[in-house]
């Protein structure tokens, strides 16, 4: 047993690799991508083979790792909260699977949308394929919860969604580490084909078993360690704090709580706990980090015999991330703001990097379609959507991965010329692939521009899968070789480039322009590492 001070992301990728991790398998994505980064970077995944590639997408990474799953070996799937969106067709059916080897899916939540686009909370989706969760309040209880929860996978025989948040994913504290245990032996399951064939007959029964595992699951959850009630003589209110929040209200009570407090970290809800603490309090203050999901919960047991304070009803805001200060004012507290930010820090937009190749192809793109009317770009997810903000403003849209190519699609079918899609590297092999295959089959007037900068850039510089064979891929895809143009985005080519883009914007059919240069700050760090 050693103490390390870990990143929450840290401290969840040790414990897998303490767990006899086989592969864990992710998409780049803050703020999950250090999960992976540290198993990519750790001296016995290399020695013991652990999987740690990056994988296209989110959906390949869940549907791989069950396969692993499958084959008896233990399987890490991370991504951010919205990546389950692209995940949610294997993770639904997973459920009704089942698994083979312990399983476990983190959701890293984004609370306050610090690099999102919007701010969901994963336990929804949990509830939804009715799955057991694991909700972690402290960087030691993330370790413990993926080191025992791969086991609690195997002895349930479901996967195990983690749902975290941004605070606890980027800060750091002392994290105890237990005995490493060796990798589990391939093993394939003997009733696979009764549980792996989800047609409608099969289908079927393992909805049943489902269903019947819910009482498995909260037998579980009531027995849990991470589910603690702590009593106290003051019964006016009753606090129920799940994951970090309950970091946030023991900031606040540092001599002990005042009032009878239940903190969930595992779910289904522990309901014998949660009848006690309502059976025993007048009111009950709810906090919890994101949606006000518990909250929902508690008034649908309920009813209107008890008064329930949270998100709901105001006494925490709405939106946003909670803190110890809105947790102090929500029980009354006299607030200090402490974590306020000091009137000194300006507050300053991001912008993108000077040298880099996004920037030229914005200004040539801009001058270009100043020659037109009706002009609309539709951007995608990726540093690149900077191009929105000052002095570019050069597009009009972004909504998520790979919808850039689709949705300019969609305009031009209902008459907007000249429509372009301008996308990324790394998020046209994410999920622009198939929507150029819908342009390509129509022959869509359409200009796809594919910004390469040959690494997922706006996550710190992963490898992107499409790198070196964009051009390839297109042409597989159907696009005309003619068609496929590939630019060096330098002030020197700049006549060049607007050109082209003028040659392709004119063409009556399917136009790809790759502009390409290598992103600066990866460049800049190759520069470095030549020099030691």
């Amino acid at each position: 047993m050693e103490k390390h001070l870990f990143l929450g992301d840290e401290a969840i990728a040790q414990a897998a690799i303490d767990a006899g991790l086989s592969g864990v398998y992710a998409y780049p994505g803050t703020p999950s991508t250090e999960i992976t980064e540290y198993i990519q970077g750790s001296a016995v995944a290399k020695e013991r083979g652990i999987h740690c590639r990056w994988s296209a997408n989110e959906k390949t990474a869940m549907e791989a790792a069950l396969g692993m799953s499958y084959a008896g070996k233990r399987a890490l799937c991370c991504m951010k909260h919205v990546g389950l969106n692209v995940a949610a067709d294997c993770f639904m059916n997973a459920a009704m699977s089942g698994i083979n080897g312990g399983m476990i899916i983190i959701s890293a939540d984004d609370p306050s949308m610090h690099s999102s686009q919007n701010e969901q909370d994963n336990r929804l989706f949990g509830n939804f394929a009715m799955i057991p969760m694991l909700e972690p309040s402290s960087q030691q209880e993330a370790y413990d919860m993926v080191y025992e929860g791969f086991e609690l996978s195997e002895k349930l025989g479901y996967p195990i969604l983690v749902r975290i948040t941004t605070r606890m994913a980027h800060s750091r504290a002392g994290v105890v580490t237990r005995e490493m245990k060796a990798e589990n032996e391939m093993h394939t399951p003997g009733d696979g084909r009764q549980r792996f064939i989800l047609l409608p007959a099969l289908a079927r029964k393992r909805f049943k078993s489902l269903i019947a595992a819910q009482e498995a699951f909260t037998a579980s959850s009531e027995k849990s360690a991470y589910n603690r009630y702590f009593d106290a003589t003051n019964k006016d209110l009753g606090i129920i704090a799940t994951g970090i929040a309950f970091n946030y209200l023991s900031e606040n009570y540092p001599e002990g709580f005042e009032h009878p407090v239940l903190k969930i970290s595992q779910y289904p809800l522990p309901r014998k706990m949660v009848e006690k603490i309502t059976g025993e309090c007048k009111e009950i203050l709810v906090l919890e980090e994101g949606y006000p999901v518990v909250e929902e919960q508690l008034k649908g047991f309920l009813g209107q015999c008890l008064k329930v304070h949270g998100r709901l009803d105001g006494t925490l805001q709405r939106d946003g991330e909670l803190t110890p200060d809105a947790v102090g004012k929500a029980l009354g507290k006299e607030i200090t703001g402490y974590y306020a930010t000091p009137e000194v820090v300006e507050q300053r937009p991001p912008a993108l990097c000077q040298g880099c190749g996004h920037r030229d192809v914005y200004e040539a793109l801009n001058e270009v379609l100043a020659e037109y009317k009706g002009a609309k770009v539709f951007g995608d997810i990726g540093c690149y959507t900077l191009g929105a903000l000052p002095p570019f403003r050069a597009i009009d849209t972004c909504i998520d991965m790979g919808a850039s190519v689709t949705m300019a699609k969609g305009a031009a079918d209902g008459g907007v010329f000249p429509a372009i899609s301008v996308i990324g590297d790394s998020t046209f092999t994410h999920s622009g692939m198939t929507g150029l295959l819908d342009c390509v089959n129509e022959n869509t007037h359409i200009t796809i521009v594919i910004s390469d900068n040959e690494t997922t850039a706006m996550t710190g510089g992963q490898d992107s899968a499409g790198t070196g064979r964009l051009e390839s891929i297109c042409a597989g895809i159907g696009v005309d070789p003619a068609h496929i143009r590939v630019m060096v985005p330098l002030k020197k080519n700049y006549e060049e480039m607007k050109n082209i883009i003028r040659e392709e914007i004119e063409y009556k059919g399917v136009s790809v322009l790759i502009p390409r240069r290598e992103c600066i700050q990866t460049l800049t760090r190759k520069k470095k590492a030549s020099k030691k």
